[in-house]
């Protein structure tokens, strides 16, 4: 079972929890911002999906689960099961892991291109990804120091630090890749007061999304699909109820 720790009403794993749902994981969501407990121990535990959320790592005192959330993800890190953690998600791991959090000079939100660095050209999950492309951003934090023996794997201009890795199964994406249509509708109406709080101008981020969604979503989906059939293993979603064959000779 995956668990998904999800931190707003609006921020669930959308098209990355329908595409590991369709490849046969069953995912179990915890609601943390409605006082759902985290789970006590990682026993039938697969993996964490680590969401978004409007709130910033160092605001303990104002979420309580944040600490005990860090907490479960480098318990899950030590025991080396899979994590993929999104915006938010990448930052909790970040900050988990020993690495370091810190507001932006500047929000990055809309449409911006995303560059692989080389070890991302090379790392499995981004097969079929371009070397750049456009990403969804909606962040006024960033990753500014990463974790004892992290790779970078891709950047913006924005943001020096857009995808990282933590040995062979722990991932951070500062940017939204699970997003439907709907999804960035709703949180550009979401994040009105928020957008216009740090002088950025909704209007051309909706006029851009016609644009640039198909390729977003093409490219999403093969994001998803990936870290369903890569980062989280056949084995650990199907019983093994068939005994090996039996050697035998051709005659």
């Amino acid at each position: 079972m995956l668990i998904v720790l999800q931190h707003h009403p609006r921020e669930s794993p959308a098209r990355l929890g329908q595409i590991l749902t369709e490849h046969g994981h069953r995912l179990r969501t915890v609601e943390l911002f409605d006082g759902a407990p985290l789970p006590p121990d990682l026993d039938d535990v697969d993996g964490l999906v680590v969401m978004g959320g409007p709130m910033n790592v160092d605001e303990t005192d104002q979420h309580a689960w944040l600490k005990p959330e860090m907490d479960l993800i480098k318990q899950a890190h030590d025991a080396e099961l899979p994590i993929v953690g999104i915006c938010l998600g990448s930052q909790l791991i970040a900050a988990a892991l020993g690495g370091e959090v810190a507001p932006m000079d500047t929000p990055e939100a809309g449409f911006a291109p995303v560059k692989l660095a080389f070890p991302g050209t090379m790392d499995p999950l981004h097969a079929g990804i371009p070397w750049e492309s456009p990403q969804f951003h909606l962040h006024g934090q960033q990753v500014v120091k990463l974790p004892d023996g992290a790779t970078p794997l891709s950047g913006s201009e924005a943001c020096k630090t857009q995808a990282f890795k933590v040995g062979l199964r722990t991932y951070g994406f500062q940017y939204h890749f699970e997003w439907t249509r709907r999804d960035l509708d709703v949180v550009l109406d979401d994040n009105t007061a928020w957008l216009a709080e740090h002088g950025i101008d909704a209007g051309p981020i909706r006029e851009s999304i016609d644009a640039h969604f198909p390729q977003y979503r093409r490219l999403g989906d093969r994001l998803a699909a990936t870290i369903a059939n890569i980062l989280y293993p056949i084995d650990k979603r199907i019983s093994h109820t068939i005994r090996p064959a039996a050697n035998f000779h051709a005659s």
